[in-house]
């Protein structure tokens, strides 16, 4: 059963179709997993496994996920008659009464959804360490953190609980949590997965819906499946000329890559590590035949950029507020949230609709002024977090002093391709001495998931990825 587990997610499809293993005795060697090490790392908040394993049974067997099993992130990916708690005190015994689009494709494609996964309050930090639920320990090493916001997800994962797990990524929440448990992250581009039916752009867009994976194929293969404009979605990304899987393989052609190791903006001091990983990818690349060089778009260092992201984030957290006031039928007092959200709700709460324009207008020309760079370029490399792993308590919960700069730092690599809504996606190409994972990442140009898909594939197989998490038990 572990060697079943150890497979990716279409892996353990085909084993089903083979007649191997059945979905039940799949989703059981799951369950089985994460009962024996769940304890340590803390990375499924809510079980449902009883209802399952009967699920499981009636499993469309010509489905292309037929009986793998997944968890869903507590964060978005809501599922009706489901518990729904978004990393928060404050949402305590709110059950979802809609099902998102999403979700329901993953069931569709035979996906058996075994239970929900740990998140930061609101998924506004870059650690999993919820006052609600407790911290999510990083497989790698118990001390460190798993990242967020879908530290939950990616600690599953990573520690071979499932071979996929749904994330979402509003500021580096799939590609921070892929670096440092060793995962594939991708972030698709603005409008490739629907928010609906319940919304239509988290946080002005800045938010997209992905999966956690250990392979290039599975990142590829489950964004297939979930892809796609519903009814009513404020907007869509063009369309792909074939099916994302097919692009695994696929020769990517000689790519013009510029490479950052250091932040533009001067102010961030480089990490050895990143420096390390991110060269050390960029040789890679050159040696299968791309033309990289130093380099990366101006806009990057303009100032400003922070505050006016942070402005359409407290406003949406303020909004947040108010809907949760509205479903459990009293307001949400400031002093009910954890530091960091407090302090958002009350900025959110006093911006007036003319300060919240002006950051979009501002967050608008800002991602044209990106866009141009890759009028020359294919793909920009740099590291997906603009820290190295870091430990659990690196992030004081009630320190306003030193939280917000270490923040800033962190995802100075990632906010900003969420705020042009490119795709990007995070490989585990780099360790750490004591042998943490460090991702880097790669951003294409609007809409060209395929691109970046050819050239993951073509880095995976020229080193491929070591998942050595998976074979621990705890």
């Amino acid at each position: 059963m572990h060697d079943l587990l150890r497979l990716d997610a279409l892996g353990q499809a085909q084993a089903v179709r083979k007649g191997e293993i059945s979905p039940r005795e799949l989703a059981e060697a799951a369950i089985a997993r994460i009962e024996a090490c769940d304890g340590a790392i803390n990375a499924v908040v809510h079980r449902r496994f009883e209802r399952a394993l009967a699920e499981a049974g009636e499993t469309d067997l010509d489905a292309p996920f037929a009986g793998v099993p997944t968890l869903l992130k507590d964060l978005g990916w809501s599922m009706a008659g489901e518990p729904y708690r978004a990393g928060s005190r404050t949402l305590d015994g709110i059950f979802a009464e809609r099902e998102g689009y999403a979700v329901t494709k993953l069931r569709r494609a035979g996906f058996t959804i075994l239970g929900r996964t740990n998140t930061p309050e609101f998924g506004t930090a870059i650690t999993t360490e919820p006052v609600a639920f407790g911290p999510t320990r990083n497989p790698y090493d118990l001390r460190y953190s798993s990242g967020g916001s879908s530290g939950g997800s990616a600690a599953a994962v990573a520690s071979g609980m499932v071979a996929v797990a749904t994330a979402s990524d509003g500021g580096g929440s799939i590609r921070i949590p892929a670096s440092v448990c060793g995962l594939v992250g991708l972030k698709p581009g603005r409008g490739r997965v629907s928010s609906g039916p319940s919304g239509g752009e988290p946080w002005a867009g800045f938010s997209a819906a992905g999966l956690l994976c250990r392979t290039v194929r599975d990142s590829a293969a489950t964004l297939d499946v979930i892809a796609g404009t519903m009814p009513g979605d404020p907007y869509g990304a063009p369309a792909w000329r074939r099916p994302l899987a097919e692009e695994v393989g696929a020769d990517p052609g000689r790519l013009r890559i510029g490479f950052l190791t250091g932040h533009p903006d001067g102010g961030v001091p480089a990490d050895p590590d990143l420096v390390g990983a991110v060269t050390g990818a960029a040789g890679l690349l050159e040696a299968l035949g791309h033309h990289v060089e130093p380099g990366g778009p101006s806009a990057l260092a303009e100032d400003g950029f922070a505050t006016h992201f942070g402005t359409i984030v407290a406003a949406h957290v303020a909004a947040d507020l108010e809907d949760i006031g509205r479903w459990r039928g009293r307001p949400v007092e400031l002093d009910e949230l954890e530091t960091r959200n407090r302090i958002l709700g009350a900025a959110g709460r006093r911006l007036d609709a003319v300060g919240y324009v002006t950051a979009r207008d501002w967050i608008d020309g800002f991602r044209r002024r990106m866009a141009a760079w890759w009028e020359s370029h294919d793909l920009l490399l740099m590291p997906s977090l603009g820290v190295a792993p870091f430990r659990l308590g690196w992030l004081p919960a009630d320190d306003v002093s030193t939280s917000p700069g270490r923040v800033r730092r962190a995802v100075s690599f990632t906010s900003p391709v969420n705020a042009t809504g490119q795709p990007a996606i995070s490989l585990p190409l780099h360790r750490t001495a004591e042998g943490l994972p460090v991702g880097v990442q790669l951003v294409a140009a609007a809409g060209r998931e395929d691109l970046l898909i050819r050239v993951a594939a073509q880095i995976e197989e020229e080193r491929p990825f070591r998942h050595t998490a998976m074979r621990r038990l705890y």
